[in-house]
């Protein structure tokens, strides 16, 4: 089951890779090049969509620490690290 912002591995795929939501804890990335027809295969489609667009609602809507807006730069880094390269 796809959980919007849980982790940043989690790939939902619809209809093969026509639609794919890409989690993040900051970001939801969406990507898609699909169509959909007037047949029940259309429908299967449109409801998975539905699904993962009214889960993400639904988690943004439960979280009510909610910012205004998030940073779009990745945080500082924390500390040094020694360079395996070296």
């Amino acid at each position: 089951m796809f959980k919007p912002f849980a982790n940043d591995t989690d790939v939902l795929n619809v209809n093969g890779d026509a639609f794919t939501v890409t989690n993040g804890e900051t970001h939801i990335a969406i990507a898609a090049d699909i169509g959909i027809a007037r047949d029940k295969t259309g429908l299967a489609t449109a409801l998975a969509l539905q699904k993962a667009l009214n889960a993400i609602v639904d988690a943004l809507q439960k979280d009510a620490s909610l910012p205004a807006r998030i940073a779009d730069e990745p945080p500082a880094p924390a500390g040094k690290t020694d360079n395996p390269f070296i």
